[in-house]
């Protein structure tokens, strides 16, 4: 471990060889016979000196990463306008409602916000919705006294609670279930709550800010999310634009995720060949800028050379544009039954991903019947995806 402090400690001690140790980097130098409170002292100092310099690394390399609106890249109008969203909202003390797709950047937002606004000292705690079970979300946000069931051998603070005094990133709201919601609605009007087994109520000074990839509107209007926390937490909404709708800033982000991984990786940042960067901003990115980075980090781990050229992508799962063509062997009449297969089925995929193949929330979205849902699937050839 190079940040690992060395004492020397010798019986054949002379002045030469105690300045080269102390050039080539030892904390300090003993001579026997040697006393022992003394050892321990210079031992616990070294390990100090080791523990402040982590510190000071790790700050460092916080303050070296983009933070607040630096953070957010683009040029585009798009990516303007989001920005310029963001320096009015994060001052104010309002909830957030954040929307866009999946891959998106929404916590990115989030983060900005936070770090914009005055409680940028205090902690940012980020929580996924959808990665909570239902039967363990009420301790998970609120935490529990020991005892407070079976497991609960410590008391335990809950995400509100350690979001005290800065901002809580409640993601993918809308996965939460009915019960969850109105605790949650609770605790955003009184700012009180007890933990799980608990009778004393617990005050933070938190602000929300919520995350989601679906429409809440038509959530409320399914029943799949209560009215009441809709517009408890509709005070403020920014939406974060799908990648499709900025593609000049494909370019941006392509260049820095081939510095983050070259970076991750250890070894020389690559090149993008100008026949790869043309790909890049002609493909349809469904996931995003996530789905961006990680075809440029694996495109960085997999490539043989320092040049990256359109084989070192892996193939986009878009159906291919050959189908669009028109093929006079087939005629007119099949050639537009066969773009309206393909429509349909790229529009239900989408449903079901958007819905993360939850088929019944789908048909709502579809504003169509699970039993056609299910029908046109099984036509279309989505029961094996």
């Amino acid at each position: 471990m190079p940040s690992l402090p060395v004492v020397i400690l010798t019986a054949h001690g002379t002045i030469q060889s105690a300045v080269e140790a102390m050039r080539a980097g030892a904390y300090d130098y003993l001579t026997k016979p040697f006393d022992n409170d003394n050892l321990l002292i210079v031992v616990n100092r070294a390990l100090e000196r080791a523990l402040l310099s982590e510190e000071v690394d790790t700050l460092k390399a916080r303050l070296a990463k983009p933070r607040g609106i630096e953070a957010i890249l683009g040029e585009s109008s798009a990516i303007q306008a989001l920005r310029s969203a963001i320096l009015r909202i994060a001052p104010a003390p309002a909830t957030v409602l954040i929307e866009g797709p999946s891959g998106s950047g929404k916590e990115l937002v989030a983060r900005a916000i936070h770090d914009g606004s005055p409680r940028r000292d205090g902690p940012f705690v980020a929580v996924n919705c959808a990665a909570i079970p239902a039967q363990l979300a009420e301790s998970e946000f609120f935490g529990h006294e020991k005892g407070a069931f079976t497991g609960a051998d410590v008391q335990r603070r809950g995400k509100f609670e350690e979001a005290n005094g800065g901002s809580l990133f409640l993601d993918e709201i809308a996965e939460l279930s009915l019960e969850t919601q109105s605790k949650v609605l609770r605790v955003l009007q009184e700012k009180e709550f007890p933990r799980v087994g608990g009778s004393v109520n617990i005050r933070v000074d938190v602000r929300v800010i919520a995350a989601t990839n679906r429409e809440l509107e038509a959530e409320v209007g399914g029943g799949g999310f209560r009215e009441d926390l809709f517009y408890r937490l509709n005070v403020v909404r920014i939406r974060v634009p799908a990648l499709r709708e900025h593609p000049e800033d494909i370019g941006i982000y392509a260049r820095h995720f081939l510095a983050r991984a070259g970076e991750l990786c250890g070894r020389n940042i690559p090149q993008l060949s100008d026949e790869a960067m043309h790909m890049l901003t002609k493909r349809e990115w469904r996931g995003n800028v996530r789905e961006l980075e990680n075809a440029i980090h694996q495109a960085v781990i997999l490539a043989p050379g320092e040049r990256l050229e359109p084989a070192d992508f892996a193939p986009s799962d878009r159906p291919e544009n050959a189908r669009d063509h028109y093929d006079p062997a087939r005629g007119l009449a099949e050639h537009v039954r066969s773009l309206g297969r393909e429509a349909e089925r790229r529009v239900i995929l989408e449903a079901l991903r958007r819905c993360d193949w939850n088929r019944t929330r789908a048909a709502q979205y579809l504003k169509i019947s699970r039993r056609t849902l299910f029908s046109k699937m099984e036509e279309l050839g989505l029961e094996s995806d």
